[in-house]
Protein backbone atom coordinates (compact mmCIF):
# COMPACT_ATOMS: atom_id res chain seq x y z
CA UNK A 1 0.00 0.00 0.00
CA UNK A 2 2.82 2.75 0.65
CA UNK A 3 4.83 1.65 -2.53
CA UNK A 4 1.70 2.52 -3.96
CA UNK A 5 0.77 5.62 -2.50
CA UNK A 6 4.79 7.30 -3.38
CA UNK A 7 4.07 6.16 -6.90
CA UNK A 8 0.85 7.76 -7.39
CA UNK A 9 2.91 10.73 -5.36
CA UNK A 10 5.41 10.01 -8.12
CA UNK A 11 3.59 10.66 -10.57
CA UNK A 12 1.83 13.61 -9.55
CA UNK A 13 4.89 15.17 -8.93
CA UNK A 14 5.73 14.10 -12.73
CA UNK A 15 2.57 16.05 -14.16
CA UNK A 16 3.23 19.03 -11.96
CA UNK A 17 6.68 19.41 -12.74
CA UNK A 18 5.68 19.03 -16.58
CA UNK A 19 2.94 21.71 -16.52
CA UNK A 20 5.65 24.24 -14.47
CA UNK A 21 8.36 23.36 -17.33
CA UNK A 22 5.88 24.77 -19.79
CA UNK A 23 4.84 28.22 -17.60
CA UNK A 24 8.06 28.96 -16.11
CA UNK A 25 11.50 30.19 -18.17
CA UNK A 26 13.28 33.87 -19.24
CA UNK A 27 9.49 34.89 -20.57
CA UNK A 28 6.72 33.38 -17.87
CA UNK A 29 3.04 32.78 -19.75
CA UNK A 30 0.03 32.32 -17.48
CA UNK A 31 -1.39 28.94 -17.74
CA UNK A 32 -4.63 30.30 -19.56
CA UNK A 33 -2.35 31.82 -22.10
CA UNK A 34 -0.53 28.81 -22.40
CA UNK A 35 -2.38 27.01 -26.23
CA UNK A 36 -2.57 30.53 -27.53
CA UNK A 37 -1.37 30.50 -31.50
CA UNK A 38 1.02 33.39 -30.56
CA UNK A 39 2.68 31.25 -27.61
CA UNK A 40 2.98 28.40 -29.46
CA UNK A 41 6.71 29.22 -30.99
CA UNK A 42 7.72 29.09 -27.08
CA UNK A 43 5.67 26.22 -25.45
CA UNK A 44 5.63 23.71 -28.14
CA UNK A 45 8.97 23.71 -30.08
CA UNK A 46 10.98 25.17 -27.28
CA UNK A 47 9.84 23.99 -24.01
CA UNK A 48 7.42 20.86 -24.54
CA UNK A 49 10.35 19.54 -26.51
CA UNK A 50 12.51 20.10 -23.64
CA UNK A 51 10.49 19.07 -21.22
CA UNK A 52 10.04 15.76 -23.04
CA UNK A 53 13.84 15.47 -23.54
CA UNK A 54 13.98 16.11 -20.09
CA UNK A 55 11.47 13.23 -18.91
CA UNK A 56 12.96 10.78 -21.01
CA UNK A 57 16.70 11.45 -20.01
CA UNK A 58 15.98 11.21 -16.38
CA UNK A 59 14.36 8.18 -16.86
CA UNK A 60 17.35 6.38 -19.37
CA UNK A 61 19.97 7.72 -16.75
CA UNK A 62 18.33 6.46 -13.52
CA UNK A 63 17.54 3.08 -15.08
CA UNK A 64 21.16 2.63 -16.39
CA UNK A 65 22.59 3.37 -12.97
CA UNK A 66 20.03 1.14 -11.38
CA UNK A 67 21.37 -1.49 -13.52
CA UNK A 68 25.25 -0.89 -13.19
CA UNK A 69 25.41 -0.46 -8.95
CA UNK A 70 23.19 -4.27 -9.34
CA UNK A 71 25.36 -6.01 -11.62
CA UNK A 72 28.71 -4.73 -10.06
CA UNK A 73 27.32 -4.96 -6.73
CA UNK A 74 28.74 -1.20 -6.39
CA UNK A 75 26.86 1.65 -4.76
CA UNK A 76 28.79 4.20 -6.28
CA UNK A 77 28.42 2.66 -10.35
CA UNK A 78 26.92 4.93 -12.75
CA UNK A 79 25.80 4.83 -16.67
CA UNK A 80 29.26 5.76 -17.17
CA UNK A 81 31.41 3.78 -15.08
CA UNK A 82 32.31 1.57 -17.90
CA UNK A 83 33.63 4.18 -20.55
CA UNK A 84 30.40 4.74 -22.52
CA UNK A 85 30.08 8.50 -21.77
CA UNK A 86 34.38 8.77 -22.83
CA UNK A 87 33.46 6.89 -25.84
CA UNK A 88 30.42 9.51 -26.71
CA UNK A 89 33.13 12.18 -25.97
CA UNK A 90 35.57 10.39 -28.51
CA UNK A 91 33.83 10.57 -30.95
CA UNK A 92 32.30 14.13 -30.41
CA UNK A 93 35.43 15.23 -29.82
CA UNK A 94 36.58 13.76 -33.46
CA UNK A 95 34.25 15.44 -34.89
CA UNK A 96 34.25 19.26 -33.50
CA UNK A 97 37.90 19.50 -32.63
CA UNK A 98 37.86 18.03 -36.13
CA UNK A 99 36.27 20.79 -37.95
CA UNK A 100 33.12 19.48 -38.60
CA UNK A 101 29.86 21.27 -37.51
CA UNK A 102 26.33 20.17 -36.99
CA UNK A 103 24.06 18.71 -34.30
CA UNK A 104 22.86 15.58 -35.84
CA UNK A 105 27.00 14.87 -36.26
CA UNK A 106 27.63 15.30 -33.31
CA UNK A 107 25.05 12.95 -31.93
CA UNK A 108 25.75 10.03 -34.41
CA UNK A 109 29.56 10.57 -33.78
CA UNK A 110 28.46 10.25 -29.67
CA UNK A 111 26.51 7.43 -30.43
CA UNK A 112 29.32 5.56 -32.92
CA UNK A 113 31.62 6.50 -29.92
CA UNK A 114 29.52 4.49 -27.67
CA UNK A 115 28.91 1.65 -29.92
CA UNK A 116 32.94 1.08 -30.18
CA UNK A 117 33.10 0.71 -26.35
CA UNK A 118 30.21 -1.66 -26.12
CA UNK A 119 31.22 -3.74 -29.26
CA UNK A 120 34.76 -3.91 -27.07
CA UNK A 121 32.62 -4.50 -23.36
CA UNK A 122 30.54 -6.91 -25.09
CA UNK A 123 34.24 -9.12 -27.42
CA UNK A 124 35.21 -8.90 -23.18
CA UNK A 125 32.18 -10.68 -21.59
CA UNK A 126 32.51 -13.39 -23.56
CA UNK A 127 36.37 -14.21 -22.34
CA UNK A 128 36.43 -12.80 -18.14
CA UNK A 129 34.19 -15.02 -15.72
CA UNK A 130 33.29 -12.33 -13.33
CA UNK A 131 31.46 -8.79 -13.23
CA UNK A 132 34.81 -6.97 -11.37
CA UNK A 133 37.01 -7.86 -14.03
CA UNK A 134 34.68 -6.14 -16.58
CA UNK A 135 34.78 -3.08 -14.44
CA UNK A 136 38.17 -2.41 -14.09
CA UNK A 137 38.68 -3.03 -17.76
CA UNK A 138 35.91 -0.57 -18.28
CA UNK A 139 37.50 1.71 -16.70
CA UNK A 140 40.93 0.94 -18.47
CA UNK A 141 38.91 1.77 -21.62
CA UNK A 142 37.40 4.90 -19.99
CA UNK A 143 41.07 6.27 -19.30
CA UNK A 144 42.82 5.40 -22.62
CA UNK A 145 39.92 7.26 -24.46
CA UNK A 146 39.97 9.87 -21.79
CA UNK A 147 44.10 10.39 -22.61
CA UNK A 148 42.97 10.60 -26.62
CA UNK A 149 40.72 13.17 -26.06
CA UNK A 150 42.73 15.38 -23.81
CA UNK A 151 45.82 14.66 -26.89
CA UNK A 152 43.39 15.83 -29.72
CA UNK A 153 42.54 19.10 -26.84
CA UNK A 154 45.97 20.11 -26.97
CA UNK A 155 46.19 20.14 -30.78
CA UNK A 156 42.54 21.47 -31.50
CA UNK A 157 41.87 25.64 -32.02
CA UNK A 158 40.42 27.40 -29.51
CA UNK A 159 36.91 27.99 -31.36
CA UNK A 160 36.49 24.27 -31.86
CA UNK A 161 37.78 23.71 -28.13
CA UNK A 162 35.20 25.89 -26.84
CA UNK A 163 32.61 23.88 -28.84
CA UNK A 164 33.66 20.78 -27.31
CA UNK A 165 33.50 22.13 -23.56
CA UNK A 166 30.32 23.26 -24.37
CA UNK A 167 28.90 19.69 -25.64
CA UNK A 168 30.47 18.45 -22.65
CA UNK A 169 28.27 20.73 -20.06
CA UNK A 170 25.18 18.52 -21.33
CA UNK A 171 22.29 20.33 -22.80
CA UNK A 172 18.67 19.85 -22.96
CA UNK A 173 17.86 22.19 -25.36
CA UNK A 174 19.42 21.01 -28.48
CA UNK A 175 17.46 18.15 -29.55
CA UNK A 176 15.25 19.30 -32.78
CA UNK A 177 12.00 17.26 -33.27
CA UNK A 178 12.85 14.47 -35.52
CA UNK A 179 16.35 14.03 -33.49
CA UNK A 180 13.17 13.49 -30.54
CA UNK A 181 11.89 10.63 -32.44
CA UNK A 182 15.28 8.47 -32.94
CA UNK A 183 16.30 9.54 -29.35
CA UNK A 184 13.03 7.79 -28.23
CA UNK A 185 13.40 4.95 -30.58
CA UNK A 186 16.99 4.11 -28.47
CA UNK A 187 15.74 4.79 -25.74
CA UNK A 188 12.92 2.18 -25.75
CA UNK A 189 14.48 -0.30 -26.69
CA UNK A 190 17.20 -0.02 -23.83
CA UNK A 191 14.07 0.35 -21.60
CA UNK A 192 12.30 -2.91 -22.62
CA UNK A 193 15.62 -4.75 -22.18
CA UNK A 194 15.67 -3.46 -18.85
CA UNK A 195 12.67 -4.40 -18.33
CA UNK A 196 13.06 -7.96 -19.72
CA UNK A 197 16.33 -8.90 -17.33
CA UNK A 198 15.07 -7.47 -14.14
CA UNK A 199 14.13 -10.75 -13.04
CA UNK A 200 17.89 -11.43 -13.39
CA UNK A 201 19.18 -8.21 -11.35
CA UNK A 202 17.57 -9.47 -8.52
CA UNK A 203 19.08 -12.85 -8.77
CA UNK A 204 22.44 -11.19 -9.09
CA UNK A 205 22.16 -9.59 -5.80
CA UNK A 206 22.93 -13.08 -3.81
CA UNK A 207 26.37 -13.04 -5.86
CA UNK A 208 27.39 -14.91 -8.65
CA UNK A 209 27.90 -18.63 -7.06
CA UNK A 210 24.25 -18.67 -5.89
CA UNK A 211 23.24 -16.87 -9.34
CA UNK A 212 24.61 -19.74 -11.07
CA UNK A 213 22.81 -22.59 -8.73
CA UNK A 214 19.33 -20.98 -9.36
CA UNK A 215 19.89 -20.88 -13.38
CA UNK A 216 20.93 -17.80 -14.40
CA UNK A 217 23.39 -17.46 -17.05
CA UNK A 218 25.62 -14.37 -15.96
CA UNK A 219 27.35 -13.95 -19.31
CA UNK A 220 24.36 -13.75 -21.47
CA UNK A 221 22.37 -11.62 -18.54
CA UNK A 222 25.75 -9.40 -18.75
CA UNK A 223 25.49 -8.84 -21.94
CA UNK A 224 21.84 -7.88 -22.53
CA UNK A 225 22.67 -5.45 -19.10
CA UNK A 226 25.15 -3.84 -20.69
CA UNK A 227 23.51 -3.33 -24.39
CA UNK A 228 20.74 -1.52 -22.23
CA UNK A 229 22.76 0.48 -20.20
CA UNK A 230 24.52 1.72 -23.82
CA UNK A 231 21.21 2.22 -25.42
CA UNK A 232 20.04 4.28 -22.49
CA UNK A 233 22.93 6.50 -21.08
CA UNK A 234 24.85 6.46 -24.59
CA UNK A 235 21.64 7.84 -26.73
CA UNK A 236 20.95 10.56 -23.77
CA UNK A 237 24.72 11.40 -23.73
CA UNK A 238 24.41 11.57 -27.95
CA UNK A 239 22.06 13.90 -28.34
CA UNK A 240 22.33 16.28 -24.59
CA UNK A 241 26.02 15.65 -23.69
CA UNK A 242 26.68 13.94 -20.49
CA UNK A 243 24.98 14.55 -17.60
CA UNK A 244 26.69 13.86 -14.38
CA UNK A 245 25.17 12.36 -11.09
CA UNK A 246 21.60 11.15 -11.91
CA UNK A 247 22.43 7.79 -12.67
CA UNK A 248 24.22 7.21 -9.61
CA UNK A 249 22.34 9.02 -7.01
CA UNK A 250 18.46 8.50 -8.24
CA UNK A 251 18.75 4.38 -7.40
CA UNK A 252 19.91 5.75 -3.96
CA UNK A 253 16.53 7.85 -3.50
CA UNK A 254 14.59 5.12 -4.93
CA UNK A 255 15.88 2.93 -2.10
CA UNK A 256 15.76 5.07 1.06
CA UNK A 257 11.98 6.17 -0.34
CA UNK A 258 10.73 2.81 -1.08
CA UNK A 259 12.70 0.58 1.98
CA UNK A 260 13.17 -2.07 -0.57
CA UNK A 261 16.16 -3.84 -2.65
CA UNK A 262 13.33 -5.32 -5.31
CA UNK A 263 14.48 -4.33 -8.84
CA UNK A 264 11.11 -4.36 -9.97
CA UNK A 265 9.75 -1.93 -7.71
CA UNK A 266 12.96 -0.18 -7.63
CA UNK A 267 13.29 0.09 -11.72
CA UNK A 268 10.05 1.94 -11.92
CA UNK A 269 10.82 4.12 -8.99
CA UNK A 270 14.04 4.73 -10.43
CA UNK A 271 12.39 6.01 -13.52
CA UNK A 272 10.15 8.21 -12.37
CA UNK A 273 12.46 9.91 -9.63
CA UNK A 274 14.83 10.46 -12.17
CA UNK A 275 12.59 12.55 -14.19
CA UNK A 276 11.35 14.11 -11.36
CA UNK A 277 14.70 15.14 -10.44
CA UNK A 278 15.79 16.21 -13.90
CA UNK A 279 12.71 18.41 -14.76
CA UNK A 280 13.71 20.09 -11.14
CA UNK A 281 17.19 20.83 -12.39
CA UNK A 282 16.22 21.65 -16.13
CA UNK A 283 13.91 24.48 -14.05
CA UNK A 284 16.66 26.05 -11.95
CA UNK A 285 19.06 25.63 -14.93
CA UNK A 286 16.66 27.78 -16.95
CA UNK A 287 15.50 30.53 -14.43
CA UNK A 288 19.16 30.94 -13.30
CA UNK A 289 20.80 30.70 -17.15
CA UNK A 290 23.51 27.92 -15.85
CA UNK A 291 24.64 24.83 -17.19
CA UNK A 292 22.25 21.53 -16.53
CA UNK A 293 25.32 19.30 -15.50
CA UNK A 294 26.28 21.97 -12.27
CA UNK A 295 22.96 21.47 -10.77
CA UNK A 296 22.97 17.76 -11.32
CA UNK A 297 25.70 17.66 -9.67
CA UNK A 298 24.76 20.06 -6.73
CA UNK A 299 21.68 17.79 -6.02
CA UNK A 300 23.80 14.17 -6.48
CA UNK A 301 26.80 14.70 -5.08
CA UNK A 302 25.23 15.10 -1.46
CA UNK A 303 23.61 11.81 -1.95
CA UNK A 304 26.97 10.24 -3.28
CA UNK A 305 28.55 11.63 -0.27
CA UNK A 306 26.11 10.30 1.98
CA UNK A 307 26.14 6.87 0.72
CA UNK A 308 29.66 6.85 1.52
CA UNK A 309 29.27 8.13 5.01
CA UNK A 310 27.05 5.64 5.63
CA UNK A 311 28.64 2.55 4.40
Amino acid sequence: MKSKLLFLLLLLLTLALQFAELIFGSVSIPWNELFLAENAPIVIDIRLLKMIVAVIAGVALSVSGLQMQTLFSNPLAGPYVLGLSSGASLGVALVLLGGAVGPLGIAGAALCGSGVVMLLLLGVNSRVRDGMSLLILGIMFSSAVGAIVQILQFLSRESALKSYVVWTMGSLGEVTWPQLWILAGIIVIGLIIAVVTVKDLNLMMFGPVLARSMGLDLRRSRALILLSTTLLAGGITAFCGPIGFIGMAVPHIARGLFRSADSRILLPASALLGADILLACDLISRLFVLPINSITSLVGIPVVIYVILRK
